[in-house]
């Protein structure tokens, strides 16, 4: 039986970033000396469910509906799962937007005259096609029926905001938490970044933006997580994207040894409540 187990997130989820999503994972289980990787399409066999039915800790990055149906049953029963099977579900874009919408939190409205996005709304981006800018002067229920029409049921739409576009990540309970400009260094998924140019650098409240972060985050119980946002010119943000463990490219090594610390406090409860 094996103790603690990292998952590797399946490359249908890992558009264009496989390599930096399987680098943070192996780096948090260097540093927690865990040595056995396996893939989500494994780990959903007989097999491997005979071997890991007494794992303590799963290091999960699987999104796949089997990998999160098993890892919530081990969950119930008591192991640690980081991030939840639950929370990872509700990252889907509809889920998020509707909660953000709840409570009142900066996000765009659905309906703008400067342009909108249309984006999948089940689950996050599998590739470029699932996030499309449709122009001011274009239908957006004309793109919201291609998208029906490709199989894709849950659709979302967001006003185009124009401003800086700014990527954060954060661990919950570390007091771990970046943001950086994807225009600044080039990094990019699907090179989205465009439509808003170069970055301004408009003043804003980090603090605040770490602040409704945190909030979305422990609201959908998913303590690994990062995202996107827009900050006008005026120095409002809107968040446009939130995402369960992404590959913190950027900043691997610190946020390598944020989850390592919040993976070893997640145990220790444990072991406290047994």
């Amino acid at each position: 039986m094996t103790s603690r187990v990292a998952v590797i997130r399946d490359a249908l989820f890992s558009p264009n970033s496989e390599r930096n999503d399987k680098a943070i994972l192996q780096e948090v289980a260097e540093r927690m000396g865990i040595d056995v990787l396996v893939s989500e399409k494994e780990l959903i066999f007989e097999k491997s469910r005979q071997e890991f039915a007494s794992t303590t800790l799963f290091l999960s990055m699987g999104r796949m509906p089997e990998t999160l149906q098993w890892l919530a049953q081990r969950e119930k029963e008591g192991a640690v799962v980081l991030n939840s099977p639950m929370g990872v579900a509700r990252c889907a874009r509809s889920v998020w937007h509707a909660v953000m919408r709840e409570h009142h939190w900066p996000i765009p409205p659905e309906r703008g005259d400067k342009g909108h996005w249309v984006k999948r709304g089940d689950m996050a981006a599998q590739h470029a096609d699932d996030v499309v800018f449709v122009p001011k002067n274009e239908s957006v229920d004309e793109w919201v029926s291609r998208f029906h029409n490709r199989g894709v049921k849950e659709v979302s739409v967001m006003a185009h905001v124009p401003g800086d576009v700014v990527k954060f990540y954060g661990v919950l309970d570390t007091g771990f938490f970046r943001y950086f400009y994807p225009t600044d260094d080039g990094i990019t998924k699907f090179e989205h970044e465009k439509v808003n140019g170069p970055a301004n650098h408009f003043r804003f409240n980090v603090e605040g933006l770490k602040t409704v972060a945190e909030q979305l985050a422990r609201t959908l119980d998913v303590k690994i997580y990062g995202g996107d946002c827009i900050v006008d010119e005026k120095g409002r943000f809107f968040l446009i994207d939130f995402n369960d463990w992404p590959s913190f490219s950027r900043c691997r090594t610190d946020a390598a040894e944020a989850i390592a610390r919040l993976a070893t406090m997640c145990l220790q409860k444990r072991q406290n409540q047994v």
